[in-house]
């Protein structure tokens, strides 16, 4: 196991920043050159004078810049907004690129240096070096290890595949300067930057039609080619190289992807049977595809000549089933073998998806039964490679192949399936009324319901009768599981493993699943006679109130008679989804995160007692996280370590959605950075991690925390006279269900009014509308409170030594550290000047002041206790990449902001006559939903 040579050592901050500074100050030139070149002179001081005035502002909160932002605002015509507007969301997307370059640059000059950083690969495996862990406990854990980052779909993605596809040949231009020294090669990338920047501004950033389940598939595999398919090989070699000791054995497939999209049904009425079919079609012709230029490109290396060298028996049978005739390759094996497996993969490829390779040496014939197949015939080359001394050949494209072959398949990335409970019970009832089983199965209570529902998969017989009618709904919902069967024999044991289940609240709602499931002939044999489930049935619990019960409602499903050896029949694995969206939604951000924490601790203790006693399954938790910190988000390293002991244990799903996607995978070096730190803190997280629980005191301060936190945000967001009215006036909430950004609904069905709105709202838009207002209110809203409760009087002698118990959490509890570094982050992103601008917009002006009274009081009083605890008064003082980063970006999305303002109180306050004129909205709508792209964009985790 390779030593590191010594800890990151401190740099002048001048020599660390100059190239970031650098690369901004190029591309903010050329943007500017662009401007004028487009839009004239005029225009581009236009853009000068607001960015001046937004910073002077800013630094001071100077009211002689804010009151002539305001004049300056409300002179422009909507056009002028509009391009203003384009100009700063343009720079902070190419302010993003240099700094996403940066982080780059500066991890190659701590490589070349021998340092290594927290979250690497090299970091984790010395400190597992160093507490003694052999590389063959490595190895075992590897083994029955499983990570996932699972990409989903929502309604805030704001990111057009076009605009990406753009921004990332900006990275690659950036990226290539590095290594140029010739003036005339700098002035060739620049102007090749100068056209990618006018193609990026002659581009429009946003969809004119609302976007479809089908674009976000396609939004979602773009990463593929440029990151996953190339980026996860490399990261095993990576590993393989770092664990000599392991002598040569090839690591599992322990990493691999997940997707949602196309699968999760779950309040979006556009995803069903026809969007899973062409999700699966989809993913495995991105992947066969990749296989199929690899092959081609092999072909092309491997010229061997069979007169120059001896290759084995089995290379030798390979060629010569090959149908590749040609006399000019009869001495090549390796090229006649390659165009065979071409033809095989061809085939395959329109087997499975009806679509044509590019290139024909040979018709397309004998297609390939699966990709352990594909991988037989690629180790046969592999072997023969090695039998005459030319394994120099393997490392650069046919183990990466081979190992892509491996993780992908012919599936690309595992998908799930979701739906709500109460959609399930209603074909389950259905079902039962038609078969005139149970005519009124809705109204039993949860025993008589798992009565019925056990007495049923018991038995052989399906309930659906033949002829009978069936509302869309039940015909909707029996076609996914239908389709899912297909899908497993079509595509692979690993295209479809779990079934989520949205808002559990009972053991019935696990039940109904499998019930569903024995209809489409997922579920083989009779519960207690060898009955065997195709599917990982995974409740996803949401709530507070459901995180609370998650550990009974398991341990009620276990004991049921015939589940455990149902499971351990079929795989004996147990997924079980926490959801970080609600609960904060439901309860703030510490209680969230509390309830989440004790809900995996009895989690664990009940999977433990289980395998104890009955050889039970294993236990893999997948965090259901959002982008930003009230829905999970922050950075994942710190995120995995904080999680409770014995939680980990190699076993790890977790989303990535909305622009933390992009900005973690859309550049292929950040991409691959992203994806070892999973697997560096899953390592360090499992072998590592203390196995006792925290200190008695620490967690009973957190549940006092928790508590008086719950009660101040409940306070706050629920039970504040007017605050649902504050909430949908003062943040574009109803600007951002406008928008053409997802194919989900941004509310939940049947939502009223008031408090009942705030609950009928879905977490991702509620968070997100909060963010743009740069109010970030669920990322930090009830620790304040919760904090000065705990402390008590001051002048109180219990006071210090509770405020000493809270640093010494801070200081010794993964937990609590982790959470108050995310609040750091969020307080730091919180800018409450700005925030104050969308009071504004609040009709009920005594409303709109009272309200923001309270979200200030709040907020002043968690920067007070985040101080007190940590000791430091500034925000972000311990991560100065983040502060470096905020410092470059936030005055180019502070203007957005003051236009975002502008728009919607021009937009809102519009008269009815020119609300008639198509032209006048769309000019306001386009205006304002291009300041959102460009919030969220700066921002980089707002979704």
């Amino acid at each position: 196991m390779p030593r590191a040579k010594s800890p990151v050592p401190p740099a002048p901050v001048a020599d660390k920043e100059q190239p970031l500074r650098h690369d901004i100050r190029l591309l903010g030139r050329l943007l500017g050159e662009v401007i004028r070149d487009q839009e004239g002179r005029e225009s581009f001081e236009l853009v000068e004078r607001i960015r001046q005035l937004s910073v002077a502002w800013k630094r001071g909160q100077d009211a002689a810049a804010g009151k002539q932002i305001d004049k300056l605002l409300k002179g422009l015509s909507s056009q002028q907004a509009v391009m203003v507007i384009r100009a700063f969301s343009y720079f902070s997307h190419l302010a993003n690129i240099a700094e996403d370059r940066h982080h780059v640059r500066r991890r190659e000059h701590h490589e070349r240096e021998g340092h290594v950083q927290a979250g690497s690969l090299a970091y984790s495996l010395e400190q597992l070096h160093q507490a003694g862990v052999r590389p063959a406990e490595i190895g075992q854990l590897l083994e029955r290890a499983h990570i996932a980052p699972v990409l989903t779909a929502h309604p805030t993605e704001v990111q057009r595949k076009s605009i990406l596809d753009a921004e990332r040949a900006v990275a690659e231009l950036i990226a290539e300067r590095d290594g140029l020294v010739l003036e005339r090669d700098l002035r060739r990338n620049e102007d090749a930057l100068r056209a990618r920047i006018t193609q990026l501004w002659q581009t429009r950033m946003l969809r004119y039609s609302k976007l479809t389940v089908a674009d976000e598939i396609e939004n979602a595999l773009s990463y593929y080619p440029v990151t996953f398919l190339r980026e996860i090989p490399r990261l095993y070699a990576e590993l393989e190289e770092a664990l000599p000791a392991l002598k040569g054995a090839e690591l599992p497939a322990f990493l691999r992807m997940g997707h949602w999209i196309g699968g999760d049904r779950d309040g979006n009425p556009n995803v069903g049977a026809a969007t899973m079919r062409h999700a699966l079609r989809r993913q495995a012709e991105v992947a066969l595809r990749h296989y199929l230029t690899e092959l081609h490109e092999l072909g092309a290396e491997l010229s061997i000549s069979a007169r120059l060298t001896t290759i084995t028996p089995e290379m030798q049978a390979l060629a010569e089933r090959s149908p590749d005739q040609n006399a000019h390759r009869m001495d090549e094996p390796y090229r006649r073998a390659l165009t065979g497996m071409y033809a095989r993969l061809a085939a395959t490829l329109h087997d499975l998806t009806g679509t044509e390779a590019l290139r024909h040496a040979v018709a397309p014939q004998d297609p390939y039964p699966s990709p352990e197949a594909l991988l037989a015939d690629l180790r046969t080359i592999e072997a023969s490679l090695r039998s005459h001394h030319a394994q120099a050949l393997i490392g650069q494209r046919l183990a990466p192949l081979m190992r892509a072959v491996q993780v992908f398949g012919f599936h690309l990335a595992t998908l799930d399936l979701r739906q709500s409970s109460d959609q399930h019970e209603a074909v389950v009832a259905e079902l039962l009324a038609v078969a005139r089983i149970e005519p009124a199965y809705s109204e039993l209570d949860e025993t008589g319901k798992r009565t019925l529902l056990l007495r049923l998969l018991q038995e052989a017989r399906p309930l659906r009768v033949v002829g009978a009618q069936y509302s869309e709904r039940s015909l909707g919902e029996m076609a996914v599981f239908e389709a899912a069967q297909e899908a497993l024999q079509r595509y692979g044991r690993e295209a479809i493993r779990h079934y989520i289940i949205s808002h559990t609240e009972s053991v019935s709602d696990l039940l109904e699943v499998l019930i569903l499931a024995k209809e489409a002939g997922l579920l083989t044999g009779s519960l207690g006679l060898g009955a065997r489930c195709s599917l990982i049935v995974s409740p996803l619990f949401e709530t507070i109130g459901d995180l609370r019960e998650a550990a009974a409602i398991m341990e009620a499903f276990y004991a049921l008679p015939g589940i455990a050896d149902m499971v351990r029949d079929s795989g004996n694995e147990q997924d079980i989804m926490l959801g970080y969206s609600d609960s904060n939604k439901d309860g703030g951000v510490f209680t969230s995160n509390w309830e989440l924490y004790r809900a995996e601790l009895a989690l664990v203790a009940l999977f433990d007692g289980l395998r104890a006693r009955q050889g039970g399954p294993t236990l893999r938790l997948f965090h259901g996280r959002g982008g930003t910190v009230g829905r999970g988000g922050g950075p994942s390293y710190q995120a995995i370590l904080a999680q409770p002991p014995g939680t980990v244990n190699g076993q790890i799903r977790l989303t990535e959605q909305g622009e933390v996607i992009a900005s973690k995978y859309a550049n292929p070096d950040i991409g691959r950075r992203n994806l070892e730190t999973l697997v560096a803190a899953t390592l360090e997280a499992s072998l590592l991690h203390p196995t006792q629980a925290a200190p008695k005191p620490f967690l009973e301060a957190a549940q006092t925390l928790s508590d008086a936190s719950f009660a101040a945000y409940r306070h706050l967001v629920y039970e504040t006279p007017g605050f649902a009215d504050y909430f949908f006036a003062a943040t574009p909430i109803r600007e951002i269900a406008e928008l053409n950004i997802g194919s989900r609904p941004a509310k939940r069905p049947g939502s009223g009014g008031g408090a009942k709105a705030i609950e009928g709202l879905r977490a991702i838009p509620w968070g997100f509308s909060w963010g743009q207002s740069r109010v970030a209110l669920p990322g930090w809203c009830g620790f304040g409170s919760a904090v000065q409760h705990f402390l008590g009087d001051p002048e109180s002698p219990a006071h210090g030594k509770r405020l000493a118990l809270l640093r010494k959490m801070h200081k010794q509890w993964p937990f609590f550290r982790t959470l108050l570094s995310n609040l750091d982050m969020v307080l730091a992103k919180t800018d409450l000047g700005l925030a104050a601008r969308y009071v504004d917009l609040v009709e009920d002006k005594k409303l709109g002041k009272r309200i923001f009274a309270a979200i200030q009081a709040e907020y002043d009083a968690t920067q007070q206790a985040l101080t007190d605890i940590t000791g430091q008064r500034q925000r972000l003082a311990s991560n100065a990449a983040l502060a470096r980063s905020i410092a470059h970006r936030f005055p180019y999305i502070e203007p957005l902001n003051h236009l975002q303002v502008e728009l919607m109180r021009r937009y809102r306050a519009m008269p009815p006559a020119d609300r008639q004129d198509p032209d006048k909205v769309e000019r306001l709508q386009r205006g304002i939903h291009l300041s959102i792209n460009g919030v969220a964009a700066g921002l980089r985790n707002t979704g």
